[in-house]
Order: structure tokens, then sequence, then C-alpha cells
């Protein structure tokens, strides 16, 4: 078969085949239209759920009777012009391709006028090639767009359209989530010559709620927590709906992007990682949202029905929107399930302690044999993991064989009391303070300027610990899995005595009246037994913030198991960090007399 131009029609049924869907993307596309054209009124006319004939009607701005013509061609727009307006589409409509490609399945006659033309003209195409006709005809200022017959020269299409009642199901919720995006238009639908919704226009801002509990009904506007949040050139607002309310079905679920309607995959996972623990995984969170960006920062050319789009700085839309969601539900909760203030929530600068809007900033260079690990992002703190190496690989190996124990005394007697050396990569030798033998699985013999000590490891590891964040802890990170525990009434009061001086630790908890909910952790900390201390934590008898920590710290250590491998590690980093390491070592151990104590074993 040769290469050939294909017809008009057939072009334009091709392309129909990504815009009309079912009439409900005829209403959708025919909708946006008239917004495009400032219409303040718009009326949908439906015959038979769309399968008999769709009209739409408004007073937009009209188009005049010498592009009339043009309206029904394909790729044909008053919307861009150039290449660089597909970087700042403010338009719900660009592409220039509904009007035609609707015309290719159905019969479609468009009229319209403007204020300033005298007389109404109307254009319709007919003929393999799509040539359109133009005739006068009477009509007030605005455009009418009739569609008859959809589908009708392409049966097999026609023959997947849905029942009438099924069609016009999915043409409410199309004209619901419109109307919820323009609440300054008002919107009447009408079905077989029966008006079936009439939303007015809203006149007196902050009277949306009117709109919003006829479109979600009472319960929404009655349960919902308004929402008012600002970062940078980022705005998001709008109502959701308090967690406890959480529906088995995910209905009532808008988000629109500029003013568009939206199912993108990265902001339905920014919704549901801010609702985690607060609602069951079965349950579903409702919501009626709005993201304000600046239009070069979203690219709304990536999908057929404009249902998806590409943000250029997605991780930070991402964070934006799960940060003030969860600002808000945290607010929410931390008043007692009433009402937050709806004036607008400016988020703060994130800079140095927010993973959300500022990326976690680089660890500093490893350092040399020769120095002391101390500083962590620029702190003056260093995370402390069990899968970091803290020295140099030539100083990690283990002074002692630790996994003997006291069946082989007399070696390990003879390791204990003879000095040690290691070499690193040039050859020059560094004697390692002190020696220290793992007697048991919970402790260490030390030998210090023959001196022998029994030293518990967990009392080693929370003096490393505590060296480390002896400042501050580092900067949060969110959990990938939020913990949640069952909560008590009175738990629930310690919860929120120790909220502001967990987060001035890092640490961020939230709440709903049964549980306690752990969100984010000091980086380099999320390995640890979180859901096993987070009730020990939260038991804390003091609120100053380096009093917290401390317990903190302590609760941690308190529940993690240590090997031999991370014993070598702390020893190592407790020496190195050690001015005084007899001293250091007394206050946290105990000085025992060597002979008598294996005398004890025999």
């Amino acid at each position: 078969m040769p290469i050939q131009i294909l017809p008009a029609r057939l072009a334009n049924q091709i392309a129909a085949g990504e815009v009309v869907e079912r009439p409900a993307s005829v209403v959708k596309e025919l909708v946006e239209n008239s917004l495009d054209s400032g219409a303040t009124s718009i009326e949908i006319d439906i015959e038979k759920g769309g399968h008999k004939r769709i009209l739409i009607r408004d007073n937009g701005s009209g188009i005049v009777h010498e592009e009339l013509a043009l309206a029904l061609s394909r790729h044909a727009t008053s919307k861009i012009v150039k290449l660089e307006d597909l970087e700042t589409i403010c338009s719900l409509g660009f592409r220039g391709e509904a009007l035609a490609s609707i015309s290719s399945v159905a019969r479609l006659s468009l009229s319209s006028k403007p204020k300033n033309q005298n007389q109404a003209w109307q254009a319709h195409c007919e003929g393999r090639e799509m040539q359109v006709q133009l005739n006068p005809v009477a009509h007030p200022d605005g455009t009418s767009v009739d569609v008859v017959d959809l589908f009708f020269n392409t049966p097999a299409r026609r023959k997947f359209l849905r029942t009438e009642k099924t069609e016009f199901a999915h043409i409410d919720e199309i004209v619901r989530r419109i109307a919820l995006s323009r609440f300054d238009v008002s919107f009447s639908l009408k079905h077989n010559g029966k008006l079936l919704r009439k939303y007015p226009a809203v006149k007196a801002q902050g009277t949306e709620i009117k709109r919003l509990s006829a479109i979600c009904g009472k319960e929404f506007s009655e349960h919902c927590i308004e929402l008012n949040s600002q970062y940078q050139q980022f705005e998001l607002k709008g109502w959701l709906v308090q967690p406890e309310q959480a529906k088995a079905q995910a209905e009532f679920q808008y988000f629109y992007v500029n003013g568009r309607m939206m199912r993108d995959k990265l902001i339905n996972h920014a919704v549901r990682q801010a609702f985690e623990g607060l609602i069951g995984a079965d349950l579903y969170p409702a919501y009626v949202l709005y993201l304000t960006l600046e239009p070069n920062q979203v690219d709304v050319n990536v999908h057929p029905a404009k249902h998806e789009v590409r943000f250029h700085q997605a991780r930070l839309v991402h964070d934006f929107i799960y940060r003030a969601l969860t600002d808000t539900l945290n607010q929410y909760f931390q008043q007692g399930q009433q009402q937050p203030n709806a004036e607008v929530n400016i988020l703060p600068q994130a800079e140095p302690k927010h993973d959300y809007i500022q990326p976690l900033q680089r660890p500093a260079p490893e350092p040399k044999v020769d120095e002391v690990p101390s500083s962590y992002s620029g702190t003056k703190t260093q995370s402390f993991g069990y899968t970091n190496t803290l020295v140099k690989k030539g100083m990690a190996e283990h002074l002692v064989n630790s996994s003997q124990v006291i069946n082989q005394t007399s070696k390990n007697y003879q390791q204990l009391m003879t000095p040690t050396q290691h070499t690193n990569s040039t050859n020059s030798s560094i004697t390692i303070p002190g020696q220290w033998l793992q007697v048991t699985d919970k402790q260490i013999l030390l030998n210090i300027e023959h001196k022998f000590y029994l030293l518990e490891t967990k009392a080693l590891h929370l003096s490393v610990m505590s060296k480390l964040y002896s400042d501050s802890m580092p900067v949060s990170q969110p959990l990938l899995m939020p913990i949640s525990i069952t909560s008590s009434a009175e738990l629930l009061t310690q919860a929120k005595l120790l909220y502001q001086p967990l987060l001035e630790n890092n640490v961020e908890i939230g709440w709903t009246p049964n549980r306690i909910i752990l969100r984010k952790v000091p980086a380099g900390l999320r390995p640890f037994r979180w859901s096993e201390c987070l009730e020990d934590i939260l038991a804390c008898p003091k609120i100053e913030t380096h009093q917290v920590r401390e317990h903190l710290l302590t609760c941690i250590v308190s529940n993690e198991d240590i090997g031999a491998n991370q014993v070598q590690e702390l020893w190592q980093q407790f020496a190195n960090t050690s001015v005084n390491l007899k001293r250091d070592v007394a206050q946290i151990g105990k000085l025992v007399d060597l002979d008598g104590w294996l005398k004890s074993y025999e």
C-alpha cells in the first residue's frame, strides 16, 4: 500500500479516538471551551444520556463570522500562537482538536454571536473533506454547540456506549467537577427536558460552601476542614473531610491544578501519604483541593484528555502538598478537633531542618584516618547508623577475636594484655588506646592503662549517641511507612505536651482520638525500632528540649540489639572522640579485678 495523506474526516476520526471517549468527554471539551470564552452562565442539555443529543449554550465572547469556519478545522485555536506559548498555558483548551474531532463522529452545528456583531451565524461540516457551510441564524450573544447522534458513522465505537443512565451519570460527574472549579460561573444541567442540576454563581467571597454542599452533600460540608497554605509560588487551598469521616469508597476526591481537573499519580500519592496512619488502609479520604502555581512550572500537554500533568519540580510539588495537608491535619487534632483557623498559612522556610521543601544536604567528605568524624550535613553532629562505617577500613578490624568467650579465657587474656597496632594505607602505624573483649552479648571487658572495666554495650551505645547529638538532632526525614500505636486518653494528653519538644528534636508525631502516629524521625535513625519504643518515648516526664533528647536516645538504645560488628564501631567512635579515655570509661563502666572476675566463671 503506497504512502498517502489521509482524508480530513479519517484524520479527525483518529484524533477523536483520543479526545472523544464517551458523551461525557464531549461535554467536558465543550464546557471548557465555554469557560475559556469568558462565559458566566453555561447551560447543558442532554438527551438519552448523550447518545441522541448534547447541547451546550453559553454567554461568552462568541466567535466572529470570519473565524467561524476555522473553528471546525483541526489544529485551529485562538489560545496559542507560538511554541513558547505551550510553556505558559493558562487556558483549559489549546490544541484546537476538540470541535473538529467531535464533528467527525457526530452531526455538529456551531452557532455564535459576538456582542459587537449584529448577525449570528451557524457553521456545520458535511462531505468527505468536511467542508464548512455557514448560515445566518437567530441567536443571543454567546455560543451554542449542538452535537447530535454521537458515533453515528463509527458503529464500532457506538456499540461500546453504556446505557443512558450510566452515560448520564458520567456527564453529571463531569459537570460536578467543572462546577467546583469555577464558583463564579452558573451551571444548569437538563436530561430529557428535565432540569436536574442548577448551580448558581457564587457572588460573595467565602460563600463557596453553599455550592460545595450542593455538590458533595451536607455531610461533607459539615465535617470538612478548610485549608489555605502557601509556600513561595505555591498555593494550596480547599477543603478536606475529617479523617474519622473517611469512607470505604473513593468519592468526592477532586483536585485541581491551576483550575484544571486532575487525576495525577504524583498528587494522589502525596494526598494518600498525608492521610497514612490517620485512616484505615481500606478507607479513602474525601477532599476538594486547588493547587495554584506558575504556568511555566507545569506541562499540561502530556495526556490526550489533559487528566495528567508533568511538574517541572515534581518532588517540590509533591512535598509541598504533603506538608500543607499534614500541617492542617496536625493543627486540627491539636485544637481538639475544632476547625483550624481559615486564614492563610504561610509555610516557613525549611532550611536547614526540613526535608520536604529542601532536600537533605550532602554529608561532609569522609574524614582522614587521624581525624575524628564530627559533622553531619554541616552541623556539629553526625548520624550514626549500623550500616555506616565511622572509621577508615584499615582501622575497622577487630582488636581481638570477639567471637571467642569465657571458655578461651587464657587466649583472650593474652590478647587483652598485648597492645595492638594497625597499619594504614601509607604503612604508618597507629596505636588504638585501650583493648576490649566481648564477653557476653551485652558486655565487653576493657583494658585501659592496666586496669579492667566491665562495660554494658547499651551504655557504650548511649554514650556515643549522646556525643553525636549533644547539640541537636539531624534534619528530619519521613518514615517510609508512618508508625501508629493505640492511644489512651492519658497517653494522648502526654503526646500533646511532647509535640513541640519532639518537633524541636526533629521527631514529628500526629494523633487521632484513638491513635498516635509517628511521621518523621531524624535522618539516619530510620532503621531503629521506633514502633517498639514510641510508647516509652511518650512517657518522658520532662518537656525541656535537651531533656527530651536524652530520654529519646535512651529509649532508642534500650530497644536495640548490638552485634559484634556494631560493638567494634561503637568502641572505635567512643575511643576516638574521648579526650580522657580512662575517665570517660570509668563514668559508664565498672572497675573489676580481672583475676577475681575470671575465677567467678570457672
